[in-house]
C-alpha cells in the first residue's frame, strides 16, 4: 500500500512538472528570453512600489524626474555642500537621497529594477522632523512644499558664530575658524553662490500699491514662492477655462479701502497752519500683484478644493485647458527704468489704471496659453510665435514636463502622473516627445492629446533654454566628452 501511494505521489508530481514546463515554454514563446523583455521597455521608466497609500508620493516624483534643471540643480547643490560642509556618520542627507532617486527614475543611472522603492525617502524627511506616514493619504502639493522647504533648510544649514548665552552650543566641539563665515564681511562672491544655491523652483513675487487719490506709489514689495497657487475662477456656460483666466485671476488688480496714504496726510499737512494736528488720511489703494522673478521650473498648483453652503469640503473637476507650451511675458513685472515725474502724476485722472496693470482683454490679445493648437508646434524646442504676428518673441517661455492628476473625491482618491520620456544619449538636450503614463508601478506610453485632456492638479513647466544658452551647453557636452 505504501509503495502505491508513493507511486501516485510521483506521478502527481510528474503531471505538475509538466505542466510548469509547458507554463514555462508558453512564457518563452509569447515573451522571449530575459533580455528580448527589456528591450521592449525600451524609452519606459523605473516604476514605484506602493507602500500603502504612497501614490502622492510616486507621482510626484515621477515629474520631478522629468524636470532636467532640478537634477542639474541638485548635483552642483550636493558636490558644494559635501565640500563645505561633511555630513556626519549616519546623518542622511536629503538633497544627495532625493538625487539617486530622480536619477535612476530618469534612467541616469543603471538599474536593473523595473520598480524601485522611495521609502528612504520617507526616512530622510523624518529626520528632518516631518512625520509622514506611508498608510495615510496624503496631498502631493503639500508634499512638494516639504522637500523645497527642507532643501532650503539643508542649504541654510552652515556654522554660525556661538551666541555667548546658548550654553548647550559652548559644550559642543568648537567651530575651526575656517568654517565661521561672518555676515557683515561676505564678499559679494559669496552673495552670488548663495543665489546660485537657490533651487530651481524659487521665484519671487511683486506687489505694488498704488492711492487712487494721490497716484503715490509705495515701494514694490517681494515675496518668494516655489510654487504658483491658482484658484479656479466661476465658469461661464459654454466658455471653456483656460490656464490663462486662472493666471490673471491670479493676478488681477483688487481695491483695498481704508489704507492710510502718507502722501496724502503730508499734502494735507503742507497746506494747513503749523502746529495743528492732522489725521491720517485714510483712502483707496489698488493692489497689484505680479512675477516679479520668474524660476527655472514653474510647479502650477490649481486649488480644486471648494467648500459648500454647509461647510462640507467639495472636489471641482472642472478640466483646465492648458498646452504645451506656456508664455509668461504679460504676468511678468516690468520694473521701470527712471522714475515717473511726480507733476505728471498729479494729473493723472484718478481711475487710470497703474501702467504695469495689463489686461487680457486690450487691443492686442496675446496668446491664450491653453487654446493654442499643437499643430502649430514645429519644433520640439523653438515655439513658432512668427505665426502669431500680435504677440512677438516671447522671453519666458515654458515647455510642459510633466502633470499630475487626482481621481476620486477630497476623502480618498488616487494620485497618477503623465511625464515626459527621458531624452535619448544622442541627444541629451532636446526634450522627448514621447508622453508616459505612470500609476505607481504601472508604466505604459501615452499621446500628448491625452496629457493635455487630463483634469491636472499639479502642472511642472520648465523654461525653453535661448539659443546662445543652448549652444554653451552644447559646447560644454562636447568638451566633457
Amino acid at each position: 500500500a505504501g509503495g502505491a501511494a508513493r507511486s501516485k505521489v510521483m506521478k502527481n508530481w510528474g503531471v505538475i512538472g509538466g505542466i510548469a514546463a509547458a507554463l514555462a515554454a508558453s512564457i518563452y514563446v509569447l515573451w522571449g528570453p530575459i533580455t528580448e523583455r527589456k528591450k521592449r521597455r525600451k524609452g519606459l521608466v523605473p516604476g514605484l512600489l506602493n507602500l500603502g497609500n504612497t501614490c502622492f508620493m510616486n507621482s510626484l516624483l515621477q515629474s520631478l524626474s522629468a524636470c532636467p534643471s532640478l537634477i542639474n540643480w541638485l548635483e552642483e547643490f550636493t558636490v558644494q555642500t559635501e565640500a563645505s560642509q561633511p555630513m556626519s556618520s549616519g546623518h542622511q542627507s536629503l538633497s544627495l537621497t532625493l538625487l539617486r532617486l530622480l536619477k535612476a527614475l530618469s534612467c541616469q543611472e543603471a538599474t536593473e529594477e523595473e520598480v524601485l522603492d522611495a521609502s528612504c525617502l520617507l526616512e530622510v524627511l523624518r529626520t528632518y522632523r516631518w512625520q509622514i506616514s506611508s498608510f495615510e493619504e496624503q496631498d502631493a502639493h503639500e508634499l512638494f512644499h516639504v522637500l523645497t522647504s527642507s532643501l532650503e533648510d539643508e542649504r541654510d544649514r552652515q556654522p554660525r558664530v556661538t551666541n555667548l548665552f546658548d550654553v548647550h552650543s559652548l559644550e559642543q566641539p568648537e567651530v575651526p575658524h575656517k568654517q565661521i563665515c561672518c555676515r557683515m564681511r561676505e564678499s559679494s562672491h559669496s552673495t552670488l553662490n548663495h543665489w546660485k544655491l537657490q533651487h530651481p523652483f524659487h521665484g519671487r513675487l511683486t506687489s505694488n500699491m498704488l492711492c487712487k487719490h494721490c497716484r503715490h506709489q509705495s515701494p514694490v514689495r517681494y515675496d518668494t514662492f516655489d510654487s504658483l497657487s491658482l484658484s479656479i475662477p466661476a465658469t461661464k456656460w459654454g466658455h471653456p477655462l483656460t490656464l490663462d483666466h486662472c493666471l490673471h485671476h491670479f493676478i488681477s488688480s483688487e481695491s483695498v479701502k481704508d489704507v492710510v496714504c502718507n502722501n496724502c496726510t503730508k499734502v494735507q499737512a503742507q497746506g494747513t497752519a503749523s502746529g495743528q494736528v492732522i489725521e491720517n488720511q485714510r483712502t483707496t489703494f489698488v493692489k497689484q500683484l505680479k512675477l516679479g522673478k520668474l524660476p527655472q521650473c514653474l510647479c502650477i498648483h490649481l486649488q480644486r478644493l471648494s467648500w459648500s453652503s454647509h461647510g462640507m469640503p467639495l472636489k471641482r473637476n472642472e478640466h483646465v485647458q492648458f498646452s504645451e507650451f506656456l508664455v509668461m511675458d504679460i504676468y511678468k513685472h516690468h520694473f521701470p527704468a527712471h522714475k515717473p515725474d511726480p507733476r505728471n502724476q498729479s494729473e493723472a485722472s484718478p481711475d487710470a489704471k497703474s501702467p504695469d496693470v495689463e489686461q487680457l482683454d486690450g487691443n492686442k490679445p496675446p496668446l491664450m496659453n491653453g487654446t493654442c493648437s499643437p499643430s502649430l508646434l514645429t519644433s520640439p524646442i523653438v515655439f513658432p510665435f512668427s505665426a502669431v504676428s500680435d504677440y512677438g518673441s516671447p522671453a519666458y517661455l515654458y515647455r510642459l514636463m510633466a502633470v499630475v492628476v487626482h481621481h476620486g473625491d477630497m476623502h480618498s482618491g488616487h494620485f497618477v502622473a503623465y511625464r515626459r520620456s527621458p531624452p535619448s544619449s544622442k541627444s541629451p538636450l532636446a526634450a522627448s516627445n514621447q508622453w508616459l503614463w505612470i500609476s505607481d508601478d504601472i508604466v505604459r506610453k501615452t499621446t500628448l492629446q491625452e496629457v493635455l485632456s487630463s483634469s491636472a492638479y499639479l502642472l511642472f513647466y520648465e523654461r525653453v533654454p535661448s539659443q546662445a544658452q543652448q549652444q554653451q551647453r552644447s559646447k560644454e557636452l562636447r568638451a566633457e566628452e
